[in-house]
């Protein structure tokens, strides 16, 4: 399994003239689940956006594998928080990411096929996809995101506002993808899940990079006070 080479050097975000990313060095070159931490307003959602060449950087460069972050998106997957769907069908939405790509329509129509079967949307596939519950939404966003197999997935708080049950059953997806041998990084505000999926961690505080450890290392001894506080409950 090849780690993904991720590089951010010297990187700085700018909104309305203030700087809210960075600067960021850093490099990540792991496999398996890689989670970012931080407070609301840390700089999680920016990152991971950044991150896939969705936000251009004012300074500084953002590379994967030799390639700069924006010509190389669609070795990537993203999944958004807020689930956007498309006016269509289940199996349309998860087949857009192919429409750009020349492929024979068998070939197309298989791989929709064997996405809406790992995410479970086979018998919703031709129903509207904002028919959807938060749930099932939360499954055809990341059948979108891997549709076209991936080396890298990014997800946004891919949690958020789900029952338990639902929880379990995204982070068992998860797992499943990053033994396939996708690379997985995703931002989450819960703890416990963190420490359920993560193999290394990357916390973040005022749009800083503070730390960057092992899960393991991370929450046995963070380096930083504003780790210790947030581990705490008190960031």
């Amino acid at each position: 399994m090849n780690a993904p080479d991720l590089i951010f050097d010297s990187v700085e975000v700018l909104a309305d003239g203030e700087q809210v990313l960075g600067p960021v060095s850093m490099r990540l070159a792991s496999v398996g689940i890689t989670v970012i931490m931080g407070a609301n307003g840390a700089g999680k959602s920016l990152f991971l956006t950044t991150a896939h060449g969705l936000v251009a950087p004012h300074r500084g460069r953002v590379i994967w594998n030799g390639i700069p972050a924006d010509s190389s998106r669609k070795s990537r997957g993203f999944v958004f928080q807020n689930t956007p769907v498309l006016r269509r069908s289940v199996a349309g939405n998860v087949a857009f990411p192919l429409s750009a790509r020349k492929m024979p329509a068998i070939e197309k129509a298989t791989l929709v096929a064997r996405a809406l079967a790992e995410a479970r949307l086979t018998s919703q596939a031709h129903q509207p996809a904002a028919a959807l519950s938060g749930g099932e939404l939360k499954r055809l966003a990341l059948a979108r995101a891997m549709v076209t197999d991936p080396a890298v997935i990014l997800l946004d708080e891919p949690a958020a506002n789900l029952d338990p049950a639902t929880t379990k059953e995204l982070e068992d997806s998860l797992r499943r993808i990053s033994d396939a041998g996708t690379k997985v990084i995703l931002s989450t505000h819960d703890i416990a899940q963190a420490r359920r999926l993560a193999g290394d961690i990357l916390f973040f505080d005022a749009g800083l990079l503070i730390e960057q450890a092992s899960a393991a290392a991370f929450f046995a001894n963070p380096i930083s006070q504003a780790a210790q506080k947030y581990l705490k409950g008190e960031l």
